[in-house]
């Protein structure tokens, strides 16, 4: 018997009128090469206001992860939401599942809008296409925030420990979680204060509505992150940076924000939330709009140099 009634539809609507009444609409872009790119953009963008790039993680689509940031965010900012490749209504027919491809679809979708410079705020997955953006289009992304983003791991990481679990099927298992058993763990290594006793309808609901779609795919994107990492290989990047973290993060441990700080040196500066896991956006969503904020809004660029004095900080 088909289920009549599903709490995840009726909130991924919500969601969807809540951008919609934010100003934004829900637009598809061909990119050619059977590649569909789905993104939020403003219904009518304004030309004396900078452009903001919001890149979502591994989960479910764009709206849920930052649809608590979005009527904050309009107001100041032409923001453009994009569903990465196999998230919400975004597929390739391609084979590349790097995070260089994905970055290359979001840059060719937010061009077909007419945005030639664009500030970049990316969270964990999304971090790393974020990171490509910056790194093969200086020119076009001029600040970038990365929440949680372990864009520095290495391959070797894993096999002496520094995560959790000990292979990247394993991580697949987790982060892509097809039972409610699988979905307890995930929520256990993502928040720092995970929710208790969830009942299992509920997280099957979850899993039918969001999460049985491109399996394969997605297991591929997670496993072309890992795949012959090295730090001497990533690019370092021009474009001033600001780095967030959650001090009790057991996805991609704090050890990797000091790393990504070190590797980018006095261009980066380092915010680590207290008390907080791998999903700060809903364990610490005011905060992380404070310091989004004032990164992107009440910080002006240089005039010459995109660089900003390195500064490591602890926050409650």
């Amino acid at each position: 018997m088909a289920k009549c009634f599903s709490i995840t539809a009726t909130r991924d609507s919500c969601f969807r009128y809540s951008f919609a009444t934010a100003g934004l609409k829900s637009v598809t872009t061909d990119l050619g090469s059977g590649t569909f790119m789905h993104c939020w953009v403003p219904k009518t963008p304004k030309e004396h206001k900078p452009n903001l790039l919001l890149i979502h993680g591994i989960g479910a689509n764009a709206m849920w992860q930052w649809n608590d940031f979005i009527s904050k965010l309009v107001p100041s900012f032409n923001v453009y939401v994009p569903d990465l490749l196999f998230f919400g209504d975004s597929y390739t027919s391609q084979p590349d599942r790097t995070e260089v491809f994905q970055a290359r679809c979001v840059m060719g979708t937010v061009l077909a809008h007419g945005v030639k410079r664009v500030s970049v705020v990316g969270l964990s997955y999304g971090g790393f296409v974020g990171y490509s953006m910056a790194a093969q289009f200086p020119e076009a992304v001029e600040r970038l925030v990365l929440g949680c983003a372990g864009v520095c791991m290495e391959e070797r990481d894993m096999e002496e420990g520094m995560f959790e679990v000990k292979s990247v099927e394993e991580a697949c298992e987790i982060l892509l979680a097809q039972t409610p058993e699988k979905m307890r763990e995930l929520m256990r290594i993502t928040f720092y204060k995970p929710a208790q006793k969830v009942p299992s309808c509920f997280l099957n609901d979850f899993i039918d509505v969001m999460c049985t779609e491109y399996i394969q795919e997605r297991k591929e994107l997670i496993k072309a992150l890992h795949k012959d990492r090295k730090l001497s290989d990533l690019p370092k990047i021009a474009q001033p940076t600001l780095i967030i973290w959650g001090e009790h993060d057991r996805v991609f441990p704090v050890e990797l924000a000091h790393r990504l700080k070190s590797h980018l040196g006095e261009n980066a500066e380092l915010v680590i939330f207290k008390n907080a896991g791998h999903a700060i956006n809903m364990e610490k969503p005011k905060e992380l709009f404070k310091h989004m904020k004032s990164f992107l809004v009440d910080t002006p660029l240089p005039p010459q140099k995109h660089e900003i004095n390195g500064v490591s900080r602890k926050v409650d």
